[in-house]
């Protein structure tokens, strides 16, 4: 039976930061800097978290469906590396701010960049058994980076460094069923690899650690070993002509620009300006999103997807081959099949007209986010969001039905709707 994405959305935030500005700004190499391909970033305001950017992808997905078919709806995955909560899945928050049927089996993933894809493969993997006939699953991949670290007895410090332009914050929502509109995945074909290696963790919610020059260098192995094991399941797959696009997790564009020249000289034997040539055509249509929202972990794989089907030349259906990498590590690499009727109904989403509506950050405006009284933790108790704070970014969202935070109340977080 066809299984896949019925239909996608991405919710960018309603902020963001000019990320060259950032780093002149900080005062780094610029040459160093270009390798990061990176344009804006979607920048976290107080008002904010994982939940509102999750229910804010989602919500467009849920509210084109009819009502027997937003009952239908029996599965609701959250992948997130930025919980808010050791044992309360954010899952929870996304069901009720949705509005779906109480008799729906909720939880939530953890995998680093990985969990997305984690959570689609499960999806899919429901919807296959047919354990529920019919039934639809929702996935949501949504992580935040507000790039602060904290040491206890501390305050509030910002991490500045090259991985700043690149941290971002947002949300993907993938509806999954036997209709497959948007993407049909070929089933079974996918090869997975994983193994334990110290590359990123987040030892403290709040903060990230890692080794960035080892999680490159896993990162290139995870994306050769996964399409060999790919090429395993499937003899006949060739990396350089099986695949009329392919999506990478891109935590910066110049790593995988890096891991896909690695990819065609190994595999296909190309020289330099027949890589290029490649990269341009195949996989720069998969960057285009990321560039303006950033690395945001566990759903930018999922964001890669998006933009290349949204970019994608599909007078007949294409083949996308997709790599997914978490850190420590687990990673995919599998494929499916889009066509221009599907890009019809994702683009009605008109995902870059909302990325183009978004509040631009000036850089005081972004720094005032790393002042102790502006920053929202995790644990926190009780905090009351003062509207105040940005009032010109709040104001930019009104009127768009977006979920936004209002109160945390004995650690409950109380959300509202603006109008």
């Amino acid at each position: 039976m066809p299984v896949g994405i019925e239909a996608l959305n991405i919710y960018g935030g309603s902020a963001f930061l000019d990320v060259l500005q950032l780093a002149k700004h900080r005062g780094l190499d610029t040459t160093r800097f270009d390798n990061l391909m990176m344009k804006e970033k979607a920048v976290a305001l107080p008002f904010e978290d994982p939940v509102t950017f999750g229910v804010n992808a989602a919500k467009p997905l849920v509210d084109a469906l009819p009502p027997e078919a937003k009952d239908r709806i029996e599965l609701l995955i959250t992948c997130t590396e930025s919980g808010i909560d050791f044992g309360k899945s954010i899952s929870t928050y996304i069901h009720h701010y949705l509005g779906l049927n109480r008799n729906c089996r909720l939880f939530e993933i953890k995998q680093a960049c990985y969990s997305g894809i984690a959570g689609l493969q499960t999806a899919i993997s429901f919807v296959l058994s047919q354990a529920s006939p019919g039934a639809k699953a929702l996935v949501v991949a949504t992580d935040i980076s507000r790039f602060m670290t904290v040491e206890p007895g501390e305050v509030l410090t910002a991490d500045w460094s090259f991985a700043e332009p690149s941290a971002g914050a947002g949300a993907v929502a993938v509806l999954v069923s036997s209709r497959p509109y948007v993407f049909q995945i070929d089933v079974g074909a996918s090869g997975y690899y994983g193994y334990e290696v110290m590359d990123s963790c987040r030892p403290v919610p709040d903060s990230e650690a890692g080794d960035a020059d080892l999680s490159l260098m896993s990162y290139l192995d995870c994306c050769e070993q996964t399409f060999r094991e790919y090429k395993k399941r499937v003899p006949e797959a060739d990396y350089r002509e099986t695949f009329q696009y392919l999506a990478f997790h891109t935590p910066f564009g110049g790593m995988v620009k890096g891991a896909h020249r690695s990819m065609m000289r190994k595999l296909a034997q190309a020289k330099p300006p027949e890589i290029e040539a490649d990269f341009q055509r195949r996989v720069r249509p998969g960057m285009v999103y990321c560039q303006r929202v950033g690395n945001i972990m566990g759903a930018t794989a999922l964001l890669s997807l998006a933009s290349t089907i949204d970019h994608a030349s599909l007078d007949t259906p294409g083949r996308i081959g997709c790599f997914s990498y978490g850190s420590g590590c687990c990673s995919e690499f599998f494929s499916g099949v889009a066509s221009a009727k599907g890009q019809e109904l994702q683009r009605g989403f008109m995902i870059g007209q909302q990325l183009d509506e978004r509040y631009p950050l000036s850089i005081d405006e972004y720094e005032s986010l790393f002042q102790p009284a502006n920053a929202l933790r995790f644990g926190t108790r009780n905090l009351k969001i003062d509207p105040e704070v940005l009032p010109a970014a709040l104001k930019s969202v009104s009127g768009s039905a977006r979920l936004v935070l209002e109160e945390i109340r004995e650690y409950h977080r109380e959300y509202r709707w603006t109008s």
